[in-house]
């Protein structure tokens, strides 16, 4: 599909060749709920309306709601095809809305990492920071777009109290309004990142055991289940919540992390950090 992204695509001017990349996509059994486009159409054309205004601000209300919306395994979710398929078929506009930059969206929005791509970084950001059925930690991690930028990038992320214990010290800044969270994002970042090659997280804060059959029970819920409301977060798969002790152990490392850690002041314009309250 690369092949057919176009400067005018890029800025919104031009279409892509729909009929074209619909003879070579792969298409999805939409007998099946949760391949169904239409729901998913639907909640990103409510996402624009709702926040037209402030397009960054609807990351936080879109990631849960997508994440629900399309159940599936991590395995299913790392086939580009399905990203692909969504940002030149189903929502080009979306793309274009979100992620217009200086006249245009760049390449990767379209087609890229699981972390920068319109529609992936979204449902990976819910996928990584939900607590087992509950999303509201997705709403804070996604309200601070450094979070989505830098933090989902690293392979620490991957265990679960440490996405929590990042998420409640960012919580933490938050609420004592604290200035500049994406420098302190960034730092709190390369600093976990940094003692993650010395300190075993996964040993000083151990998980539980997720449950995986629950998450297989919730996928095969979508045929039942009505589409996801605007107004009440959705639930997630309940395939374990991470224990709390694990998420305090870390908490005060991090914290004392931080303080230590160097702070690059970006300017005021590359360190735009789109802000929302949750």
């Amino acid at each position: 599909m690369t092949k057919h992204l176009g400067r005018g695509i890029q800025t919104g001017d031009e279409t892509p060749p729909t009929a074209t990349l619909l003879k070579s996509a792969v298409s999805m059994d939409e007998t099946e709920a949760r391949w169904r486009v239409g729901p998913v159409r639907d909640l990103l054309v409510e996402a624009m309306e709702r926040f037209e205004e402030k397009p960054a601000g609807a990351d936080g209300w879109l990631a849960p709601r997508l994440h629900a919306t399309l159940r599936m395994s991590r395995s299913e979710a790392a086939d580009d095809q399905l990203w692909n398929h969504l940002a030149f078929i189903v929502a080009p506009d979306y793309a274009v809305w979100r992620h217009k930059s200086a006249g245009l969206v760049q390449p990767a929005r379209f087609t890229g990492p699981h972390y920068t791509q319109a529609f992936s970084r979204l449902w990976w950001a819910a996928e990584m920071f939900r607590n087992s059925d509950d999303y509201r930690p997705v709403e804070v991690a996604c309200s601070v777009q450094d979070v989505l930028n830098t933090t989902m990038r690293l392979d620490v992320i991957d265990h679960r109290p440490t996405a929590q214990a990042i998420l409640r010290v960012l919580g933490n800044l938050i609420a004592d309004g604290t200035p500049r969270l994406g420098d302190q994002v960034n730092a709190l970042s390369s600093a976990i990142n940094a003692a993650g090659s010395t300190l075993l997280y996964d040993v000083l804060a151990p998980d539980a055991l997720i449950d995986d059959e629950a998450t297989m029970e919730w996928i095969a819920d979508s045929q039942d289940v009505a589409p996801v409301l605007w107004e009440i977060l959705p639930d997630g798969p309940s395939d374990g919540r991470i224990p709390e002790s694990s998420i305090e152990t870390l908490v005060p490392m991090f914290e004392q992390m931080l303080a230590e850690a160097p702070k690059r002041k970006r300017s005021r314009h590359s360190s735009a950090e789109d802000i929302d309250p949750v």
